[in-house]
């Protein structure tokens, strides 16, 4: 029987973008729908075959170097105010 690992290291680059559109139209190229076990097998193949033949910038959900966008506006200390009556 052939592993989930030996499978994806059988995935050619014309597989790998055949599953990749197939995930993100959610059918196959002769346009029949996928099933949800298929949409999950499929990305998790074109996930696990991004990891070992794209560098990371490339990989699908790839988000780049970000800092929190809240981390650029101040926040208002509320439990320590220095007005605070004691």
């Amino acid at each position: 029987m052939t592993t989930f690992a030996d499978m994806i290291e059988n995935i050619t680059p014309e597989i790998y973008e055949s599953l990749k559109l197939a995930v993100e139209i959610g059918k196959w190229s002769d346009g029949r729908k996928l099933t949800q076990e298929q949409k999950e097998l499929s990305l998790q193949a074109v996930i696990a075959w991004e990891a070992q033949n794209l560098p990371e910038e490339q990989r699908t959900g790839y988000m780049g170097p970000q800092e929190c966008s809240s981390k650029s506006v101040p926040v208002a200390n509320i439990l320590f105010k220095s007005d605070a009556i004691h």
